[in-house]
């Protein structure tokens, strides 16, 4: 889940195309979608090296930073590993200044003949998909991208997604996360340092279905611990305004209030990005554990190392690694690449300096559903997996 992750590409698109609709005499006017890939074109005609240790490899963040210890860094460092792997140059990046430049960034690389092209979270998908219709010889990478494609492969913003982005898009690999492992390893971790026996969870918005897998994965690996435990959660919004994601002021307010209403709550888990920040920040005025997301907040979010415990991870730069890997072996398959705890894809982060209060017991509870997770045996999510509350 990035912090300007899932979804909100293509309910911005929505919500444009319904702004669009005007009416003149009480009648409306007809409306006509912008087309999202207007600007995008084909670059020169390429074809895949035979030697891979000549390829050339691109990044092209989200806005921020490249060293921002989150997706932006650890997508380039997997870049970069990737590259050292198959023994080709180092990988070059670019970060965009606003969203404005993700598709000029990505036809920059077109148009000098890169060979792979990463583009990193879900708000470079759209234009992602558009330039992947049009250079079939360049491998493309999304990184925690879920691409919706009409019949004919481009952006769908009706949510109808009509067309197999796999079968549409052959050149376009998708790297997605299997959330609800990375929340259950949280949940033992959160049930075990419970005093009160009552954890709490609080996500952007119920439509990211990233963040409701977390916390669904969340409160069945706290019960697996104690059985009665009670997991309270909340959701800071139902659509994707920036209050979701972007809004660490506003994410304290939620999360003082919601801890006001749940006085118990001893151990809170945040999976809303920038706001989730926020909750970070009520949890440690509060004087509870905090859980990160994502990545090792310990690292990213220095300000709440007084009461963070762990992060639920998602391995970036493995998972972009093994694509690239993937890709000069002739192994990669187009469409989504899902990594689990099977091939090392999720975890939890270093407890640093709480430690101490992660037990021997809970080291091997949380040893043996990492194998169960590997062997298929544990079920993480319900059967109304990344479905949120309506």
């Amino acid at each position: 889940m990035h912090v300007r992750s899932f979804g909100l590409t293509l309910v911005v698109g929505a919500a444009l195309l319904l702004s669009a609709c005007t009416s003149s005499g009480g009648s409306p006017a007809a409306s006509v979608a912008p087309d999202p890939c207007a600007a995008a074109k084909a670059g020169p005609a390429h074809t895949a090296p035979t030697d891979w240790s000549k390829a050339k490899i691109g990044v092209v963040t989200d806005i921020g930073t490249l060293n921002d210890k989150n997706f932006n860094e650890y997508s380039f460092k997997g870049a970069q590993d990737g590259a050292t792997a198959i023994k080709a140059a180092a990988p070059q990046s670019v970060v965009p200044k606003d969203q404005s430049e993700y598709l000029k960034d990505i036809q920059t690389y077109i148009d000098q003949s890169y060979d792979i092209i990463v583009t990193v979270g879900f708000n470079l998908l759209t234009p992602t998909v558009c330039v992947a219709k049009l250079n079939p010889g360049i491998w493309f990478v999304g990184v925690d991208q879920a691409p919706c494609v009409t019949a004919d492969g481009k952006p769908d913003s009706t949510f109808a997604c009509k067309g197999d982005a796999a079968t549409l898009l052959p050149n376009f690999i998708t790297l997605q996360f299997k959330e609800d492992q990375a929340g259950y390893l949280a949940g033992i971790v959160a049930a075990s340092i419970s005093k009160n026996a009552e954890i709490g969870a609080i996500g952007g918005t119920t439509l990211c279905a990233p963040c409701v897998r977390y916390i669904q994965g969340y409160e069945l690996g706290a019960k697996s611990v104690n059985p009665s435990i009670a997991v309270k959660i909340a959701y800071v919004t139902r659509d994707f305004s920036a209050k979701a994601f972007q809004d660490q002021t506003g994410g304290k307010a939620f999360a003082d209030n919601f801890l006001t209403t749940n006085p118990k709550v001893d151990v809170l888990f945040q999976v809303a990005g920038l706001t989730g920040n926020g909750v970070l920040d009520s949890a440690c005025a509060k004087g509870i554990y905090g859980i990160g997301v994502d990545v090792d907040q310990y690292v990213s979010y220095p300000n709440a190392d007084k009461c963070l415990v762990t992060s639920a991870e998602k391995h970036l730069q493995k998972a972009v690694a093994d694509a690239i890997t993937a890709i000069a072996a002739h192994s990669a398959t187009s469409g989504s690449s899902k990594f689990a705890a099977s091939i090392e894809g999720i975890g939890v982060a270093d407890f640093h300096d709480k430690a101490s209060l992660i037990t021997a017991a809970t080291k091997q509870k949380l040893a043996d559903a990492l194998a169960a997770m590997k062997a298929g045996t544990l079920k993480t999510c319900p059967t109304d997996c990344g479905v949120g509350p309506k």
